[in-house]
Formats: structure tokens, C-alpha cells, sequence
């Protein structure tokens, strides 16, 4: 390994590399001291020693090199270190979970002291426990998770602390009291670290922050963004570059492309939605459809490398909360320029379709389009027209009309086609919170889905597979939306579950999409449906963006790409750009993005919108404990959700707030706990709590902080 400079023709500014540091400690079979790697690498220059100083300190932070007691350099891999992520656990106690995938490390709440949840370290396994758990410690932080905590203030005996809002970060930091920025006890304030915990102190901040009283509205929102470190923020230029491009469409952006502007297109979308990225006409044939999907041409103006397009990729998605969106793009892209408003022209990028009687797509064409919607349209007032049967949904829209008339027999087809392929078709449980005049939450409402919903999720679905076909038979690298199967623990635990409620198993082996919708069908009669969708929707997979293409599971689609909301999403922003690239008939090469970056991509893709649905959910769980802090005292029906040794998970109904019935607040017996039958039965009584039984509790008490809400039965 060791290199001959003469030979090897080198200058000596050029430092060995990272990879030649790992393969001569491979080689060597030992850790080395800095002087030995000088010496068997032949670097001999100051300039070179300076480099490789340097090179070697930064392989120590990313934890491609571990620095023993003797001051010698080892891989972490010969020295049974584990890398990974500390998971923690309210108690105390936590885990690393290896990047490796192998099982996680058990860390007692002595080694959980000189880290946060998050952190990124290495670890060292120290014994084998009773239960065959792998124990370690920590030898090194390679990366701090958390550089700010959002949580409340406290002040005592001279003292003051923020304690965290996250459950998981269960160390409180310190604030000195002359860094308090004149936060009040109470508030929820934003500390920034400046110290970070060790084995015998705390974590050590400032206030930089404070965003106001606990329970206060918007504060759910104003937690989660902080909590979940969402972008809310433009860095500077961001919007003056989506404000150059103005309100109007320019003149030069229209030569070349295809003029829909007479075609009777309209969106259709929520009451409340502000930006609308798709618009869709239909018109039957004689023996089948044309149907026009035209999505808003984001890429045109969102360019690589330009400002707007690395904070979009940054964000890669819009974040929907209740009564605020944090955008992917500034609001002059968002809401204006980019946004299908009715009566302007506007770039597009259309899916042209033929649609066979049976449903099939027989031929589709992407092209780039002007357009101009006739309408800015909601679920309610189609599905409302749709029952009435009036001739017109609006005055003077006569070719509006024609064209929703013929969209919803094209519907009826397309879900035939869904239908034969065994699409599942899970139930929503979605909420629309109630706001007063106050900002509290005065009503909790479950989101109806009618067919005037589905319509639009069809034609959507069908563009976004012919986009994923299209991509893939050229070869060109983009972001496909894989579903896997689910995996076999996952089944096992639903058939477990299923049998307990005694409904058969239609299925051997690994399911297929077919036996979910089969299921889902077959439980439609059922009082406790919606408990069993919940369960069957736990057991998939988690849809991810993946470079190379396996489907989707769910949909039962041989290839998916997301190609319809370019203005929420970047993954459809890439899937724009291929499409922009195959109409310009530029070579392969040409394309500029590559699969090594598409695959890093995807990872980045997933990753924010896992991270954006948990920030939504958090919000939601937290308003429903505000909406049921209301109500401590008052009573509901619902059904048990869950069963566990220490009591029963009961979900409300329609409203879908969920808490625990604690074994303590049962009626006075022993009870056994059947984790396969999913049941509690009283030893002395005899009574028994199963899964989806239907019982009336009383809400006894509430914990916004920690999203727990407390029940006992009404009796």
C-alpha cells in the first residue's frame, strides 16, 4: 500500500484520499498512530501532513475512523462499533438503531445523559442481556441532532430550564438567567443550545424565541415547525425570483406549444384550497373517451440551480396544516403564476388520453400547453350537480357542463378497471377542525369523500401511470412512487388480529392487493369497519420515492410516478423536467441528472414527506386534546381500538380522537391480558374487553403537552 512518489508522478499539494486511508488500515489489520500513516502512505511534505490532518479529523466526525485510548486510528467496523441514530425513550432509557439495519442497541439512562434524541454516535456492545438484547455505551457523538428545542418555560428557586415539548428529548436545558430574553413562566419559548449534554451536565441554552402562551391558537402549528425543523422562512432572494416572472403569463412562453385555451378545462378541489395544479376535461366517443389532464408547468419557471428550485428541493413538500400551508414555493409561484386560476392563460404540461370502453388507457401524448381554466370548481358543488341532475352546473356553462357529464361516466369505467386489477380502496378518516372566533377548536368533523372526490383521484391516477410508463420506456432517470408489499411480520400480525375478530383468511402466503379489496369489501356491513380499515392500512408498507421502479402495491400498478402537483411536490417538479426533456428530443446525456443523484434524491423525497405527515399529524393530535379539554366530564360512545396488558385504547366516534381506559379505572378484578385474541378478561367477574367492542366512556383527563387523553367507562 505503501506509495513510491516518483512512480506515482504525484505533486505534493495532492494528499492521499479517504479511500486509500481505509484500504491501508484494511490491510494493516490495526489501529495506526498518525506518524505510521505518514510514514506508509509517503507523505512527506507539510503541506501534505496539513491535508491529511485535516482529511483525517473529518473522517473522525463522519465516523469513517474511530481514535483509541493510544491515540492510533482504527475503522469502526474491526473495532465492533456500531453507528447509528439514538432512539429515545420517555423513561430514560433509549436505543441506537444501526444504519446497518441489525438490531438495535439498548443504552441505559447513565449513557442516554450525553445525548438527545437524534444524535448520531458510535457505539461499542458491552454485554448480551437475559432477553438476548445487545447493551452498549457510547464512545463518540459523531453528529447533534438538535440545535434549537421548542419547549415551555420554567423559572425556579433562582433556576431556569425549558423543558422540552418533544417526549423524547427527556433532558431539560439550562438557560442562564441572564439569557431568558424576558421569557414569562409558561410560555413556549425556543432555546438555542449552546452547550451540549455530557455525562455530568445537562444540555446548557439561550432563549431565542418566544412564541406565547401554551394553547394559544396557531400555537399547535407554531410547535410542529420548530419541532420538526420545517423551512417556514424564504432565505433572501427566494421571493423576488418568483416575483420577477410577474402575474401574467409572457408572450414568449407560449410559442411552441399547444393552445387548449377553448378547451372547456376546469379544476376541481377543496372549498378551502388556494393553489390549484390540476384542471381535466372528458369528452365520450363511440366507443370510448378523450380525456385531458393538464397540470400546471412548474419546471418552466422553477429552474435548476436557481434559488427557487434549492429551496424547493430543500423543502421537496408543501406542509398542509389546519388553516395554514407552509408552501414549497413562494406564494407568487404557488398562488399565482403556477396556480390554475379560472379565466387566465396558463403554462401547462397535458396528458392527452384514450380511454376504452373497459377503462384501459389505449393511447396517451404528453405535450407543453397553454390553457385557460373555465372554472374554479369544489367536490361539493359536482357531486351536489351530479345528484340533482340539472342540465347545468352553472349558468352559461354549457360545455363545462358536457364535459363533467361525460368525466363522470369515464369515472364509472375507470373504477371498473380499478376494480378487475384489485386496487385497495381504504376508507379515510381524515378530520376538518372547527375553528370559533377565538382561534379555539370548537368542532371536529370527518371528511366525507364522494364520488366527485374519487373522479378527480382517477383521472390523476391514470396520468401518473402513463407519465411512469412513458419515463420508463425511455430510459430516463426520474423519481417513481413504490409501494412494496407488505412485509410478513406486518401479515402476521393482521391475520392475528383478523382471527380474533373471526373474519376467514381468504389468503395463503403473501396477499395480494386483490385479497385487501376483497376484505375492505367484505367488511362494508360492519359496525367496526373503520377499526378494521385502520388496522389493514397499519400492516402496508410505507410508500417511498425510489430511483428505480417496483410498483405499487396499493394501487396494483405495475409503475407510478407522482406527475400532478408540481407545486406541493418536487418528486413531480423531477417527472416534469424528463417529460420537458423527451418533447425537446435532447439526448440522454443531456439531461443532467444522473442515477447516482436521483437515488440520493428519492431518499431526501421520502424522508421530508415522512417528515411532513408526522408534522401534520402531531398538530391534529394536539387539537383534538384542545377540542377535548372541553369535555372533560362529558361521555362518548366508541369502540376499543386496542388492548394491551394495562388497559384498553378506545377511538370516539366519527370525531376519531383516541385515549386510554387505564386497567385501574376498570371494574375492581384481576384481568389476563390474550395478546391473540386481543381481549381482557376478569378473573373474578368474568367480564371480558375486546377488540371493536363498543363502550361508553367518560373523558376524565387531558394532556395537549403529551397528546394523551385519559377515559373511564360510564357506568
Amino acid at each position: 500500500m505503501a506509495r513510491n512518489n516518483k512512480n506515482n508522478n504525484r505533486i505534493d499539494a495532492q494528499a492521499p484520499s479517504r479511500q486509500d486511508l481505509i484500504e491501508l488500515l484494511s490491510e494493516q489489520g490495526r489501529p495506526l498512530k498518525r506518524q505510521e500513516i505518514f510514514q506508509r502512505l509517503d507523505v512527506e511534505s507539510e503541506d501534505e501532513r496539513e491535508i491529511m490532518r485535516r482529511r483525517i479529523q473529518a473522517m473522525l466526525r463522519d465516523g469513517q475512523l474511530v481514535k483509541n485510548r493510544r491515540n492510533a486510528y482504527g475503522l469502526p467496523e474491526k473495532m465492533d462499533l456500531v453507528r447509528g441514530r439514538i432512539s429515545a425513550h420517555p423513561d430514560g432509557f433509549g436505543f441506537v438503531e444501526p444504519e446497518s439495519g441489525d438490531p438495535d442497541l439498548f443504552l441505559p439512562p447513565k449513557e442516554m445523559r450525553r445525548v438527545l434524541h437524534g444524535d448520531l454516535v458510535l457505539a461499542s456492545i458491552t454485554a448480551i442481556d437475559e432477553r438476548g438484547r445487545r447493551q452498549g455505551v457510547i464512545t463518540e457523538v459523531l453528529e447533534r441532532a438538535h440545535t434549537k428545542i421548542v419547549g415551555c418555560f420554567v423559572k425556579e428557586s433562582g433556576v431556569a430550564l425549558v423543558v422540552p415539548d418533544e417526549s423524547r428529548i427527556n433532558q431539560d436545558v439550562l438557560v442562564p438567567l441572564d439569557q431568558t430574553k424576558g421569557a414569562k413562566p409558561g410560555q413556549i419559548v425556543v432555546a438555542e443550545i449552546t452547550q451540549q449534554p455530557g455525562p455530568r451536565q445537562p444540555p446548557v441554552g439561550k432563549i431565542v424565541e418566544i412564541l406565547g402562551e401554551s394553547g394559544a391558537p396557531g400555537m399547535a402549528t407554531e410547535i410542529a415547525i420548530r419541532n420538526f425543523d420545517l423551512s417556514h422562512e424564504w432565505p433572501k432572494g427566494v421571493e423576488a425570483e418568483a416575483a420577477k416572472f410577474g402575474d401574467k403569463v409572457d408572450g414568449k412562453w407560449i410559442e411552441g406549444r399547444r393552445d387548449l385555451r377553448d378547451l372547456p378545462l376546469v379544476t376541481i378541489d377543496g372549498a378551502d384550497a388556494r393553489d390549484f395544479d390540476d384542471a381535466v376535461f372528458a369528452q365520450r366517443r363511440s366507443n370510448s373517451w378523450r380525456l385531458v389532464v393538464a397540470i400546471a408547468d412548474v419546471a418552466s419557471y422553477v429552474r435548476p440551480g436557481s434559488k427557487l428550485d434549492t429551496e424547493a428541493r430543500e423543502r421537496a413538500t408543501s406542509v398542509y396544516f389546519p388553516g395554514r400551508v407552509i408552501p414549497m414555493l413562494p406564494e407568487a409561484l404557488s398562488n399565482g403564476l403556477c396556480s390554475l386560476n379560472p379565466d387566465v392563460d396558463r403554462l401547462c404540461l397535458v396528458c392527452d388520453m384514450s380511454v376504452d370502453n373497459e377503462g384501459r388507457v389505449t393511447r396517451s401524448r404528453f405535450d407543453a400547453a397553454i390553457m385557460r381554466s373555465q372554472a374554479r370548481l369544489t367536490y361539493g358543488e359536482v357531486w351536489d350537480w351530479i345528484v340533482s341532475g340539472r342540465e347545468l352546473i352553472r349558468p352559461r356553462m354549457d360545455a363545462v357542463s358536457a364535459s363533467l357529464r361525460d368525466l363522470y361516466g369515464l369515472y364509472k369505467a375507470l373504477r371498473k378497471a380499478r376494480t378487475r386489477r384489485g386496487a385497495i380502496d381504504f376508507e379515510s378518516s381524515e378530520v376538518n377542525f372547527v375553528f370559533d372566533v377565538e382561534g379555539g377548536v370548537d368542532g371536529i368533523q370527518p371528511v366525507e369523500r364522494n364520488d366527485a372526490h374519487k373522479l378527480i383521484e382517477e383521472c390523476m391516477v391514470a396520468a401518473n401511470v402513463e407519465a411512469a410508463r412513458l419515463l420508463q420506456r425511455q430510459g430516463l432517470p426520474t423519481l417513481y412512487r413504490v409501494h412494496e408489499p407488505p412485509q410478513g411480520d406486518r401479515v402476521e400480525s393482521l391475520e392475528q388480529f383478523l382471527k380474533g375478530l373471526g373474519i376467514k383468511i381468504t389468503w395463503r402466503g403473501r396477499p395480494e392487493p386483490r385479497d385487501f379489496e376483497e376484505m375492505v369489501q367484505r367488511i362494508k356491513g360492519r359496525e367496526d369497519r373503520h377499526l378494521i380499515m385502520a388496522v389493514l392500512l397499519r400492516a402496508q408498507s410505507l410508500a417511498t420515492y425510489q430511483a428505480e421502479n417496483h410498483g405499487h402495491f396499493g394501487l396494483a400498478l405495475d409503475a407510478y410516478a407522482h406527475f400532478t402537483s408540481p407545486i406541493r411536490r418536487y418528486p413531480d417538479l423531477m417527472v416534469h423536467r424528463a417529460l420537458h426533456h423527451l418533447h425537446a428530443k435532447k439526448n440522454d446525456q443531456d439531461f443532467g441528472f444522473g442515477m447516482p443523484e436521483m437515488k440520493k434524491l428519492a431518499e431526501h423525497c421520502s424522508h421530508r414527506s415522512r417528515r411532513a405527515e408526522e408534522a401534520e399529524r402531531d398538530v391534529t393530535e394536539r387539537l383534538k386534546c384542545y377540542y377535548m379539554e372541553r369535555h372533560v366530564g362529558d361521555t362518548f360512545t366508541g369502540r376499543v381500538s386496542g388492548v394491551t396488558s394495562f388497559g384498553l385504547f378506545v377511538e370516539l366516534e366519527r370525531i376519531f380522537v383516541s385515549g386510554l381506559v387505564h386497567i385501574t379505572a376498570l371494574p375492581n378484578d384481576y384481568y389476563h391480558f390474550d395478546p391473540v385474541l386481543h381481549r381482557l378478561t376478569g378473573e373474578r367477574g368474568g367480564k371480558v374487553f375486546q377488540l371493536a367492542q363498543k363502550i361508553t366512556v367518560k373523558v376524565v383527563a387531558v394532556n395537549p403537552d403529551e397528546r394523551k387523553i385519559d377515559f373511564e367507562l360510564d357506568q
